[in-house]
C-alpha cells in the first residue's frame, strides 16, 4: 500500500500534480476546499474556513490515515497525537520551525519534522542588501531632494570595502554572505560548532569572542532557541561600531527591541533593517513603528511568488529519500531547537 501524503496548506494545482507525477509511489490527498483560503500565492496560513460537519469528518479521516503531511494540520495542530496516529513525518513550510514545533509538543522526535531551510535564503538575502543599500546610497535623502525639487550635490557611500558580521551561518546567512561578496563586502560568520566556514566567509568566529566594534554591518540570521533569546542585548548593541547598520532576519526575541529603538534615536546605529518584531503582529502604538532610520517588514520578506515551487522541489527530494530509507534534508532537532 502506498504511503498517504496529506497536503495541509494551499498549493497550486500544478504543484500538486508535480508531486504526484514525480513520486508515483505515494498517494497524495489534496482537497483545497477543506483548507484555509490563501490571501496570496504562497500563503501557508490563510483565512480559516468554517467547515460543515461532513467536511470536518472528511478532514479528520485524512488526518487519521496520513503517514506524511505537507505542513502542520491547520485545524487542531496541537492534537496531532490523537488525530494522526499513523503520522511519521511532517514537511514544514517554514525555515525556523523550532518555536512552533515546541509549542505543539514535538519535543521527543516521535514524528520527524523537516524544515524549509534554504527555500527562503535568496529572497531574504535580497531584502537584506536592499535595506543596506537604502541607507548606504542615501535613498531617503534622494527622496527628500525630489520632494523639495532640490538639485543637490554631495556624495554618498558604498558597500564596497565594508566589513560585515553574520551571526548564524546557516543557509540564510551563507546566501547573504554570497550576495555581499558580490558587492565587495568582507564577511565573517559565527557558528555554534567548531566547524570552519568556507568562502565567501573570510573568518569563522565564536560569538563570545567577537569584537562587534570591528564591523560596519551586523546581520542576525540565527534560529530562535533558548540560547538565542535576548542574544543581541542592550550591551551588545552599545558595543557596535558607531554608525553601523543592523539587519535582523532571525526572530524578534533575538534582539532587544527597546535598545535598538534607543540606538536608532541616538544615531549610534545608523540604520536597521528588520523582517521581524516582538510581538507579531506588531500592535498599533508600538514605539517601533516610529523609530527613525528603520525599514520594517511584517515578517514577509521571504514571501515571493516562487516560494512554493522551491518548497515542492525540496518536498519531492525528501519524499524520494523517505521511500528509499535515506536521511531526510533539514531534519529538525528537538534538542537543539532547530
Amino acid at each position: 500500500m502506498r504511503p498517504k501524503v496529506l497536503i495541509a496548506s494551499y498549493l497550486a494545482e500544478e504543484l500538486v500534480s508535480q508531486i504526484r507525477s514525480d513520486v508515483p509511489d505515494v498517494e497524495v490527498i489534496y482537497e483545497p476546499e477543506l483548507l484555509p483560503v490563501p490571501r496570496y500565492s504562497c500563503d501557508h496560513h490563510g483565512d480559516p474556513r468554517q467547515l460543515t460537519v461532513a467536511q470536518r469528518a472528511r478532514w479528520q479521516e485524512h488526518l487519521d490515515t496520513a503517514e506524511i503531511m505537507f505542513d502542520f494540520d491547520w485545524w487542531q495542530p496541537e492534537l496531532w497525537r490523537e488525530h494522526s496516529p499513523k503520522l511519521k513525518w511532517i514537511q514544514a513550510s517554514q525555515a525556523g520551525v523550532g518555536t512552533r514545533a515546541k509549542a505543539l509538543g514535538h519535543t521527543k522526535g516521535e514524528t520527524r519534522i523537516t524544515s524549509a531551510a534554504g527555500v527562503h535564503a535568496k529572497p531574504l538575502a535580497e531584502f537584506a542588501v536592499a535595506g543596506l543599500l537604502h541607507f548606504v546610497r542615501r535613498i531617503p535623502g534622494l527622496e527628500a531632494d525630489k520632494e523639495a525639487q532640490r538639485w543637490g550635490g554631495g556624495s554618498t557611500s558604498t558597500l564596497y570595502g565594508r566589513r560585515a558580521l553574520i551571526i548564524g551561518a546557516g543557509s540564510i546567512g551563507r546566501e547573504v554572505a554570497r550576495t555581499l561578496d558580490f558587492f565587495g563586502v568582507t564577511t565573517d560568520g559565527t557558528t555554534r560548532s567548531e566547524r570552519t566556514l568556507e568562502k565567501p566567509f573570510a573568518r569563522s568566529l565564536n560569538f563570545e569572542e567577537l569584537e562587534l566594534g570591528d564591523y560596519d554591518i551586523v546581520i542576525l540570521a540565527c534560529p530562535l532557541t533558548d540560547e538565542t533569546i535576548g542574544l543581541f542585548s542592550r550591551e551588545r548593541i552599545a558595543s557596535m561600531k558607531p554608525g553601523a547598520l543592523l539587519v535582523n532576519l532571525a526572530r524578534g526575541p533575538v534582539l532587544d527591541q527597546d535598545a535598538i529603538i534607543e540606538a536608532l534615536e541616538s544615531g549610534h546605529v545608523a540604520g536597521a533593517v528588520l523582517d521581524v518584531a516582538t510581538p507579531e503582529p506588531l500592535p498599533v502604538g508600538s514605539p517601533l513603528w516610529n523609530a527613525p532610520n528603520l525599514i520594517l517588514s511584517p515578517h514577509n520578506a521571504a514571501n515571493v511568488d516562487a516560494e512554493n515551487a522551491r518548497l515542492v522541489e525540496l518536498f519531492i527530494t525528501n519524499l524520494h529519500r523517505y521511500l528509499a530509507g535515506e536521511t531526510l534534508v533539514n531534519i529538525y532537532d528537538p534538542v537543539a531547537g532547530y
